[in-house]
This record gives C-alpha cells, structure tokens and sequence, in this order.
C-alpha cells in the first residue's frame, strides 16, 4: 500500500473511522459498562495490515466515545487506550497473535481504571479483568480472524 495516493490513505482511515463507530452503536448495547463486548475493537489489528488503521481507530473510537455520551476522561482515556492497542499492533504486525495482545493489556488496564476511578464502579481489578476479557474474546475471536481473511486480498499482500 506504499505507491497509494494521499487521498487514497486518507480515506482508508475514514473508513476504518465510519466503521468502528458504526460497529459501536449497531452493538451498542454491549459496547459500553463494565462487561464490555465492543465488536468494534476487533479493528485494532488492522494496523497489522495498514498503517492508516491507526488514526481511523483513534478517530473512531474518539468520535463513538463523543456522541455516546461518555465522560470527558472516558473520552479521553478510552481513546488514548485504544491509540496505543493500535500503536502497538501496527508496530507487533508480524506477530498477529502478539499483536492482538495489546488492546487486551491497555484497555484492560485503561478503561479498567476509568470505569473506577471516573463511574465508581467498585473493585478496580474485577474492572480491568472484565473489560480484558471481553476485549480478548472480539480481538482473539473475531480480529484475527478478520486479519487473516483481509490478508488473503490483493490489497493487502
């Protein structure tokens, strides 16, 4: 994907954008809480595959978190968690399995603390477990599955 134009890598980020905040609010009744299913990360290893991914997800993410009505650390915080998952997928892309680690660890830890500290939700541990579980199930269950299909595609070789 080197030889693409500009505007051609800008909008492969828009749409990796309009697709994580989609995904968010199709399955919004288990994006957000303390149990948190959030069909959209499983984007986070795109980066994998494109480096556009990267700011398409902070920007999705930063956007889902606005209109959903999120405090202003979770907007924050949650968007910071899921630029460093995307960060760090991009720069573990040989690795697609240690690569789907990453948005387990910083949301798990990330958003764990948010919904502590930010929406009192009791037990800081049991936060950062549930939200890295939830967050391994979309990543291991549907992000790789996604990568290595997507990989298959002349775009992506």
């Amino acid at each position: 994907m080197n030889r693409q134009s500009t505007a051609t890598r800008l909008c492969m980020g828009g749409i990796i954008a309009a697709l994580y905040i989609t995904l968010t609010f199709v399955f919004q009744a288990i994006s957000f809480g303390q149990i948190q299913f959030r069909i959209s990360e499983a984007l986070c290893l795109l980066p994998v595959l494109c480096v556009e991914a990267v700011p398409g997800l902070a920007v999705g993410c930063l956007v889902a978190n606005l209109i959903s009505g999120a405090l202003p650390p979770d907007v924050v915080f949650g968007t910071m968690a899921t630029l460093l998952a995307a960060i760090s997928s991009r720069l573990l892309r040989k690795n697609v399995w240690l690569a789907a680690l990453m948005p387990v660890v910083f949301n798990g830890v990330i958003v764990g603390l948010v919904l502590t500290y930010c929406y009192q939700l009791p037990t800081l541990w049991l936060n950062m477990l549930t939200v890295a579980l939830g967050e391994a199930v979309v990543c291991f269950g549907a992000g790789i599955p996604l990568v290595k299909g997507l990989q298959k595609l002349p775009l992506f070789r």
